[in-house]
């Protein structure tokens, strides 16, 4: 009996045991359900709070961005379409140029031609009609000498005034000028993103070109073939606008140093001294040369054709007209022929090149800010190309530039020994 209560004892506590643990699992399910699902909710609707007050905020920037970064590109595109524009007009310039540079050197070689066998012409007329005896054949032999000496004298007094080879000359620099135009406007553009400064750039250039070399021939817009003085050309604006470019090896310096900056006034003053009073001192001269060929050539043909009206006298007035007709042909084909004008303006050309070399130089370096500077190291490279040098090579050039200046030796001819 007593195995029996403690077996019923026993069954009794393990039922009355699990029960409690049921009820210990089961109850605390229904408080858990009842609370976490108000803080799920309580988190979403905060989330939702915040989202709906930063939205605003968000929109507002990612608007202002991309308000920002369209009034960039709009004004890119327009700079982009600006430079297409003037790139066809530098384009037209460069075929149009070189049209006229070849018609201005075909009027050179036809008038030449045809002057000079005006000429001959008319002397061989004189010659004859002082062989000839009195009557019509001699008349009409002086009458023929006497206008052709006096078409000659027309015609020489036109071409020398306009020079065709100096013209010619001077097409062929626009177009030089112009193609390289074209060139930088071509890389601006491969580079990308170009903006109104290049624009300007571009048109002032263009500007300055046609100023410099115009197409008329009548009108003050020719340029003056025969100055008081010799001048180089100027092709550029009066204020360069330098490419802009930023080194990122250099940092702020933007590639500028004083000693680069002592480098270029070296340069410059070496340019000066050398280069630029050789071409001023030959240009003198051969303007000299072509003053006094252009008048000499009309004189002479002006005499022969007054002195024809005394051949057949049986008299030494015979020789005047056969002498001075030699001589105009012999001054014309050498004034011409030679193109002495031609040369005048490569003098001009030349001594303008180094004068824009000097205003690169000094424009940059009044230039405070650096980096609004062209990039320092390209400059200098740049610089050494175009006086047909390496970099070391211009560099070895200041430092002897500068050794001299120590040393005072300012003579041009001891100077140049020593640099050169």
């Amino acid at each position: 009996m007593t195995s029996i209560q403690i077996s019923s004892l026993l069954s009794y506590s393990s039922l009355s045991a699990r029960k409690m643990i049921n009820a210990a699992i089961h109850v605390p399910k229904l408080p858990m359900v009842d609370v976490s699902v108000p803080k799920i909710r309580t988190l979403k609707k905060a989330e939702e709070l915040k989202s709906r007050d930063t939205s605003p905020l968000s929109e507002k920037n990612t608007r202002l961005h991309e308000g920002i970064d369209e009034q960039q590109h709009s004004t890119n595109s327009d700079a982009l379409i600006q430079l297409y524009a003037i790139l066809e007009a530098v384009a037209d310039r460069v075929e149009m140029h070189n049209n006229i540079g070849e018609q201005r050197d075909n009027w050179n070689t036809l008038l030449l031609n045809s002057i000079n066998m005006i000429t001959l012409t008319a002397t061989t007329m004189a010659g004859v009609a002082a062989t000839c005896s009195a009557g019509a054949p001699l008349l009409a032999l002086k009458l023929s000498s006497a206008l052709l000496f006096s078409a000659a004298t027309g015609m020489l007094l036109v071409m020398n005034k306009i020079q065709p080879s100096q013209l010619t000359e001077e097409q062929r620099n626009a177009s030089r000028l112009f193609r390289n135009l074209q060139r930088e406007i071509e890389t601006t553009i491969a580079l990308g993103k170009p903006n109104e400064e290049d624009v300007k750039g571009a048109m002032e250039r263009v500007l300055a070109l046609d100023k410099a070399f115009p197409l008329p021939l009548l009108g003050g817009a020719m340029l003056e073939k025969f100055p008081q003085k010799f001048e180089p050309a100027v092709w550029w604006p009066s204020k360069l606008r330098e490419r802009k470019g930023k080194s990122q090896r250099t940092g702020k310096t933007n590639g500028w140093n004083e000693e680069l900056e002592m480098e270029m006034r070296e340069v410059i003053e070496v340019v000066k001294r050398k280069d630029s009073e050789d071409y001023e001192r030959l240009g003198n001269m051969v303007l000299k040369v072509n003053k006094t060929l252009a008048i000499a050539g009309p004189l002479l043909t002006g005499i022969a054709a007054a002195g024809s009206a005394f051949v057949g006298n049986d008299s030494w007035f015979s020789l005047v007209p056969l002498m001075a007709g030699s001589l105009a042909a012999a001054i014309n084909s050498f004034e011409h022929g030679g193109q002495v004008g031609m040369v005048f303006e490569m003098y001009k050309a030349s001594g303008g090149f180094f004068k824009m070399l000097e205003t690169s130089v000094e424009s940059a370096l009044e230039e405070e800010d650096l980096e609004r500077r062209e990039n320092g190291e390209l400059f200098e490279m740049k610089m050494a190309l175009k006086l047909g040098r390496s970099v070391s090579q211009l560099r070895e050039l200041a430092s002897k530039s500068a050794s001299c200046r120590m040393e005072g030796v300012f003579e041009t001819d001891e100077f140049a020994s020593k640099l050169f």
